[in-house]
């Protein structure tokens, strides 16, 4: 899936497309004569960062990148204020599509689920201070790429954003799958339930990620879950409606062991090339009152192949008396990644911002 040997030569062509280049064209960078930085550049000119972001209005949405392909998007950057990480959508629509492959709020794109900035350093993403966002998924396409922004919030967002792509006929190799990315949320988990992460997809693929950003809703030890992955007619009868793939709990499933409880310092958060509890929010005594916490475990190195179909979820687990399980009822919000053989699949219903906000 990532290229390894990074000395190749290959008939490819990079290009890029920010606010400075909105189509990025050769030799189209710099050129703007208006924008977000025209005030400070008034004595330099053309050339001196004059259109460095862009404002997106309320209800608005923003083309951030038009791509004719083959190509491949292999970087993006992007950053804006805390308060909108929550409301703006992020989608990509691949060869054409009328619906996104990718629709998922920013902040949980990037593992910042929580509007509250967190250091993530991954091989796929990496946030750091104080906002700045980069994602490394390969994007390839076969024809087109369309990548917009979505502001459901009631304030004009400020977005400074690049996006990074190889263009060429090998910039897509033969039989590479379109990523997909898809956000659901629980609020609170209903009794006795398990958390969708992905439901129903159909077609050959395999997945490659899950951030989740955990807000526990009583005391306690929350994560005794386990995650399920449902491969191939597990829920047809093939499998009886059991999973293939069964994790053993939350904090396992994301490389930790014992409740990330480090004895004499509590949840201890880390973070790794492909795994991590990345954010540890602890409630503060007075308007904060619940922990709230963000997870990443990215298949990279260990995608999970699926053929036919794949449905995924985890359940969300204390610890009651005579040490019985006590099933949760938090607010769990998931991201997932997988690579298709399709441009579009079977996905949620798109939040709105009341879905979406942070309580």
């Amino acid at each position: 899936m990532f290229r390894s040997d990074i000395a190749a030569l290959r008939p490819v062509a990079t290009r890029s497309i920010s606010p400075e280049n909105f189509t990025g064209e050769k030799g189209g960078g710099g050129r703007a004569v208006e924008g977000t930085g025209a005030g400070p550049a008034r004595d330099l000119g053309t050339g001196w960062k004059v259109s460095p972001s862009v404002e997106i209005g309320p209800g608005e949405t923003f083309d951030m990148a038009r791509i004719v392909g083959p190509g491949r998007i292999t970087h993006v950057w992007l950053t804006t204020h805390t308060d909108h990480w929550r409301s703006l959508l992020l989608r990509a629509y691949w060869d054409g599509a009328a619906e996104p492959a990718v629709e998922v709020p920013v902040g949980d794109f990037f593992g910042q689920g929580w509007g509250e900035f967190a250091q993530l350093s991954s091989a796929t993403v990496a946030v750091n201070p104080q906002g700045g966002f980069n994602s490394y998924w390969p994007m390839p396409f076969r024809e087109a790429a369309h990548l917009t922004i979505e502001n459901l919030g009631s304030e004009t967002a400020v977005v400074y954003y690049q996006v990074t792509y190889e263009v060429g006929e090998q910039a897509a190799e033969d039989g590479a799958g379109y990523l997909h990315a898809q956000w659901r949320r629980s609020n609170p988990l209903p009794d006795r339930t398990t958390h969708p992460i992905l439901t129903g997809i159909e077609g050959q693929g395999h997945y490659v990620g899950t951030y989740l950003a955990w807000g526990v809703n009583s005391s306690g030890w929350w994560g005794e879950g386990e995650i399920k992955f449902y491969l191939d007619g597990d829920l047809d009868g093939d499998g009886g409606g059991y999973p293939t793939i069964c994790g053993t709990g939350t904090e396992d499933y994301f490389g930790g062991a014992w409740n990330f409880d480090v004895p004499g310092q509590g949840y201890t958060a880390f973070t790794t090339p492909y795994l991590g509890l990345h954010q540890i929010l602890r409630p503060d005594g007075l308007y904060r009152s619940q922990q709230r916490f963000g997870m990443y475990r990215w298949h990279v190195a260990d995608p999970i192949h699926f053929a036919a179909d794949l449905t995924v979820d985890i359940q969300a687990l204390g610890w009651r008396s005579g040490h019985r399980y006590l099933p949760l009822h938090d607010d769990i919000a998931s991201t997932a990644f997988f690579y298709l053989d399709r441009p579009t699949a079977r996905r949620p219903e798109t939040p709105d911002v009341d879905a979406l906000e942070v309580l």
